[in-house]
């Protein structure tokens, strides 16, 4: 059983028995400054060797936004389902995504820290703000 109010970081291991997500699809790394399900930082190290650079693109390398959002959602979903204390991967759904914006290629060779907070609960439907940011400038 996880403890749903610790303050503890999430390794690779932690995130595989937590997230249904496998590689090529597991787009965080791990999960820091947890705080239950309010908020947490998720990290992506971007390397070159990871298949969608193949074809976005060949000659200039840049992930691609719709991984970066993936990102985000894989973050909050994680601590989603942390925080109701099991350890069996489940299932998040995303439902919606509101004014997202890139503002920097994220290319290889950087890191991606993500920050997702909870701005809303309604039942079952959790609300998050998220950013990405490398090197503390903002990318999404």
């Amino acid at each position: 059983m996880v403890a749903a109010t610790t303050l503890e970081a999430v390794d690779i291991l932690g995130l595989m028995k937590l997230l249904p997500h496998r590689y090529p699809f597991l787009m965080i790394d791990r999960i820091i400054d947890v705080d239950g399900d309010e908020s947490a930082t998720g990290i992506k190290n971007v390397t070159i060797n990871e298949p969608h650079f193949q074809g976005h693109f060949p000659d200039q390398p840049v992930m691609p936004g719709v991984l970066i959002v993936e990102a985000m959602a894989q973050t909050a979903g994680a601590i989603c389902i942390r925080s109701l204390g099991t350890e069996k991967p489940s299932l998040v759904y995303f439902l919606t995504i509101d004014n997202a914006k890139f503002r920097k290629p994220v290319v290889p060779g950087d890191q991606l820290k993500i920050h997702v907070k909870k701005i809303k609960k309604r039942g079952n439907l959790l609300k998050f703000a998220c950013e990405a940011l490398v090197d503390g400038v903002k990318a999404a």
